[in-house]
């Protein structure tokens, strides 16, 4: 007999009161109470184990919410998108404003099935990243294959803007040459203007540096030292280094295994248009801190070949305080510039260039407070 049915058994068959019964055995007043009512109630099934499960569990996932994030999982993957947690939990409050966190996400992912846990990886923090300051100060290009429906070969010519990720140019081939890449990067450049500097592997469409000494530059080579436009390459056998459109053909050939396969080069690059106006203007990059490349792309002035190497740039994140100001330093002196209470506490963008140029940026929607010449005879810098 365990201790509860003996105390019950004191207070039902000897008459002791719930105090004394509670007092012999070391129990509460309370719980003897409650064991008789029970005892009453439900006999003997009164001393079975319960279940410690609270009654409510105001922290549980709402069942609606588990329903869409497999629902989207699942359409994500169908349309060939990224459908990891993190890209649902932007879905989720973007389009459902529903907040749930990446982790619980992960987690319904996992009772479901949908993902396998995998160990730890080499964590972020141990690798160099380099991104570029500016749009256009360095674009990222390479070449990928792609097979065709009617199984015929297709190469794949990219070109990405390193500051942004934005998608510049994405263009199908029968096969990639110099006249290709050159021609290809003159119409960019004519849509976007020229980048400061350009980043490719050794393929021989880009460069012939292991052609040999009798080998001269080639067309593209020559284009770009007539514009002043600053050429860098990939070490051999590290394509790390040109990460971001190697990762950029990654996502892109994750779309294309997802659509109906294409059995030309017209209905292929109806694809890539597609997949790159996706790419740009709608898809959440996580890079970006889940900006669009558009947006990042076209929130700063652009860079420009030949720049003057003494020019100084900065750029500084940064909040408008409670007054609608923001300040900055220039050759030791604190400059105040008037944006407008109603901004305040906005968080911004700001680039200086030299002493002359200031520009005040919404970092969330990328949207031009300020831009003004920087008198250096006053603190405060009213607005015009």
């Amino acid at each position: 007999m365990s201790k509860n049915q003996m105390v019950v058994m004191a207070v039902v068959n000897q008459g002791r009161t719930h105090a004394e019964a509670a007092n012999e055995y070391g129990m509460s007043r309370s719980w003897v109470t409650k064991l008789v009512a029970r005892y009453r109630i439900e006999g003997d099934q009164a001393f079975k184990a319960r279940s410690q499960r609270p009654k409510t569990s105001p922290n549980r996932t709402d069942p609606t919410a588990i329903q869409r994030i497999l629902a989207l999982r699942h359409e994500l993957e169908a349309a060939g998108l990224d459908a990891g947690p993190a890209t649902i939990a932007w879905h989720l409050k973007q389009h459902h404003s529903t907040t749930v966190s990446i982790s619980t996400i992960r987690r319904h992912l996992i009772s479901a099935g949908l993902v396998t846990p995998e160990p730890k990886e080499r964590p972020k923090s141990s690798y160099i990243w380099f991104q570029a300051d500016l749009p256009n100060e360095m674009w990222q290009t390479d070449m990928t294959h792609w097979r065709l429906a009617n199984s015929n070969d297709a190469e794949i010519l990219s070109w990405l803007d390193d500051h942004s990720r934005y998608a510049l140019s994405v263009t199908a081939h029968q096969r990639v040459s110099t006249p290709v890449v050159v021609t290809r990067f003159e119409e960019t450049a004519g849509q976007h203007g020229f980048p400061a500097s350009v980043l490719s592997d050794n393929g021989m469409y880009y460069t012939t540096r292991f052609a040999g000494t009798r080998t001269g530059r080639n067309r593209f080579e020559t284009l770009l030292a007539e514009h002043g436009i600053q050429q860098e390459h990939s070490r051999p056998n590290h394509p790390r280094t040109c990460g971001k459109v190697e990762r950029f053909q990654q996502t892109l050939k994750k779309w294309l295994r997802a659509q109906t396969p294409a059995a030309t080069l017209n209905e292929l690059q109806a694809h890539l248009d597609a997949f790159i106006d996706e790419y740009n203007h709608r898809r959440p990059h996580r890079s970006l801190n889940r900006t669009t490349p558009a947006t990042i792309y076209t929130r700063l002035p652009k860079a420009q070949p030949g720049t003057d190497p003494n020019t100084h740039y900065r750029i500084r994140h940064d909040h408008i305080d409670q007054f609608g100001k923001v300040t900055i330093r220039h050759h030791g002196r604190l400059h105040h510039i008037g944006i407008g209470r109603r901004h305040a506490h906005t968080p911004i963008v700001m680039l200086i260039v030299d002493r002359d140029i200031a520009i005040i940026i919404n970092n969330n929607t990328g949207e031009l407070l300020r831009h003004l010449t920087l008198d250096t005879t006053r603190d405060y810098q009213p607005q015009e």
